[in-house]
């Protein structure tokens, strides 16, 4: 495998060396540079020519005007974004300007590493907390994921939020799938914290979002009454 080269762009030292031991770790990377704020990243990034820039752009010096700096003087370019927790604005935004994908800082090193693997092939990798913002947000021109795998979701698991969306109960969950209603119960919460949200509203607009079920197969029963 050819190795992935890439810049780090962050003002912080601990979180720019936490990156970097991560980095060298992986024979795959090769850690071309380190930017302490956008001045020196447009121009790192125009010597170097990185496959992939990790990007604090709430750090000092930064900003998120400067992604849409970076894909105009590289347009290829695949950008990671490790953050703090950032407003559904901000994120927003910072997805259409082209950031590719986006983490929390507090995200651990196997999440960081799959984001740099599926970045650098050009997927999406957003972390359950920030997919829940980019909901909230709700972005027409942004797909969330090119797939559920980052956030560690089994088949099973996505059987049960189409069930959930469709409008079952978790009774009627755990009838069709021969399971006790414990079990959904707890197969539902440990879903909720995976992907974010903390309602049934949330998981129905995942579930929409990633084409589980249809929006209006799940609104009303054919008495005309909401499903819950």
């Amino acid at each position: 495998m050819k190795k992935i080269n890439i810049i780090i762009a962050d003002s912080h030292y601990l979180s720019r060396k936490g990156l970097a031991m991560i980095l060298d770790e992986n024979a795959d990377f090769n850690l071309m540079a380190e930017a302490v704020n956008g001045v020196g990243l447009l121009n790192l990034a125009k010597v170097h020519s990185p496959d992939l820039i990790i990007i604090d752009y709430a750090s000092v010096n930064f900003g998120i005007d400067i992604i849409g700096q970076i894909i105009k003087k590289i347009p290829k370019i695949k950008l990671l974004a490790i953050t703090e927790l950032q407003t559904s604005e901000i994120i927003a935004r910072g997805l259409r300007m082209g950031i590719n994908s986006h983490l929390l800082n507090d995200c651990d090193q196997d999440e960081i590493v799959e984001a740099i693997y599926k970045t650098a092939l050009g997927e999406r990798f957003l972390c359950g907390k920030i997919t829940s913002l980019v909901m909230e947000e709700k972005l027409e021109n942004v797909s969330i994921y090119s797939s559920c795998q980052g956030m560690n979701i089994s088949d099973r698991e996505m059987e049960i939020i189409a069930l959930i969306a469709e409008g079952n109960s978790n009774k009627e969950i755990a009838d069709k799938l021969f399971l006790s209603t414990h079990t959904i119960t707890t197969h539902r919460k440990n879903i909720m914290n995976k992907i974010g949200v903390n309602n049934t509203a949330g998981l129905v607009l995942f579930a929409v979002r990633e084409n589980l079920v249809s929006p209006n197969h799940f609104l009303f029963s054919t008495d005309n009454k909401v499903v819950g």
